[in-house]
């Protein structure tokens, strides 16, 4: 069982490596998290954290305040039910920082949460840097003028962003976006098909329904429905779903009627093995499209969330693509079938073009290798540009003998 409970701050003074509260608030930031724990540890070895985190951090020495899963939510009828809870633990996050007061305090991206948090905890003059900028330049740019004074640093990941956030006069440090760095291109084809039995001329099909716990139950169904309609016209395809360890029980229950019983798979590793053996992808909007591209895999983009966040956001985004890949490649590279094209037979359709239009799938590679190059920050590693980043703004301000409380 994992110890969720806080580290106690020590009990008497004294004269330490730097103490960082470092916390994620979903399992994509848990993934940059645990990077940047261990770019840290290599720059600074006496480092000390504290915070909130999934396994990935847990596995660098974080004693998570609470569960990552409890802050795992997205979209406004999503929040809604959730908010005096989540009230609750922005509470205890604030009482944790003010009783510990750490040397430096590092959000990751979940800006619904993490930004209220920065702004709660200004009055007590500690060091804040925020990691992942806000995505203010896609929908609500009017947010921006909420930023100065929430943080010292931020560091992004899209090598658009530090412009556009000069124009608002916001400083923004690109360190390269970290899933360079994820192992997703390192695969092995043959060994996945070996591990699970598929034959060497089977089709494999990834399924990526989202990591958040209110993601996945409203892509399964269609992803479900969808399998049946290319199952029925090209027999034989091997449905694989990668999923975050803290939705796999979900996930399970979700795909328990599928007309073909997908493979789960929960290890990195794995799913990296995947990604090489997959024909092509159906996948949810976000990271995860970065992560296939990095793997070469053809793939289409599709999303579904509640009607009415769905006519909010059309109200404000203000980009023409949702895809990552489609906005860095400038066009649309990969389609894009959201809320009311999410339909079985559309899904259907596109999977069985991705299949067998070797054309398409080569356009799609060929932009594929000209978003990797964009995606390259200062250095070859960008949670070590992170780490940099961070212990130059801890340079500047001395390391304080703790006194316990």
């Amino acid at each position: 069982m994992t110890d969720t409970s806080p580290q106690p701050p020590p009990s008497a003074t004294v004269s330490s490596g730097p103490t960082i509260w470092i916390m994620a608030g979903e399992a994509s930031g848990d993934v940059l998290g645990g990077r940047l724990m261990a770019a840290l540890r290599v720059l600074c070895p006496d480092v000390r954290f504290a915070g909130i985190g999934g396994e990935r951090m847990q596995a660098q020495g974080l004693h998570t305040l609470f569960p990552l899963r409890d802050l795992a939510v997205m979209g406004l009828m999503e929040v809604l039910p959730k908010i005096r809870h989540l009230s609750r633990r922005l509470d205890q996050a604030v009482a944790d920082i003010t009783s510990r007061r750490p040397d430096l305090v590092i959000t990751i991206d979940s800006p619904g949460f993490t930004l209220r948090l920065l702004r709660r905890i200004a009055p007590l003059s500690i060091p804040r840097l925020h990691y992942v900028a806000p995505q203010v330049w896609a929908w609500r740019e009017h947010r921006v003028r909420e930023f100065p004074g929430l943080w010292e640093r931020m560091l992004c990941l899209l090598p658009f962003e530090p412009e556009f956030f000069a124009r608002h006069g916001i400083e923004a440090r690109f360190v390269g976006h970290p899933v360079l760095q994820s192992g997703a291109d390192n695969g092995s084809g043959p060994a996945f098909r070996a591990r699970h039995a598929i034959a060497a001329d089977a089709p494999v099909l990834v399924l990526m329904p989202g990591s958040r716990r209110s993601e996945a139950p409203r892509l399964l169904p269609v992803f479900g429905r969808m399998l049946a309609i290319v199952q029925a016209r090209m027999p034989g395809i091997v449905p694989v779903v990668p999923v975050a360890p803290v939705i796999a029980d979900i996930v399970r229950r979700g795909v328990a009627k599928w007309p073909v019983r997908p493979i789960i798979v929960t290890d990195v590793d794995d799913k990296h093995d995947a990604f090489a053996a997959a024909d092509a992808a159906l996948t949810k909007s976000g990271t995860s499209t970065l992560e296939l591209a990095i793997a070469n895999v053809p793939m289409a983009v599709t999303y579904r969330v509640n009607p009415l966040t769905a006519a909010m956001a059309r109200r404000l985004i203000r980009v023409p693509y949702v895809a990552m890949v489609n906005l860095l490649s400038g066009h649309r590279l990969v389609p894009e079938l959201l809320q009311e094209r999410c339909t079985p037979e559309l899904l259907a359709q596109t999977v069985e073009r991705l299949l067998a239009d070797q054309r398409s799938r080569s356009l799609q590679r060929a932009g594929f290798g000209q978003i990797r190059a964009a995606l390259r920050g200062p250095g070859a590693d960008p949670a070590q540009a992170a780490a940099a980043e961070i212990m130059d703004l801890l340079g500047s301000v001395p390391v304080r003998a703790r006194q316990a409380g």
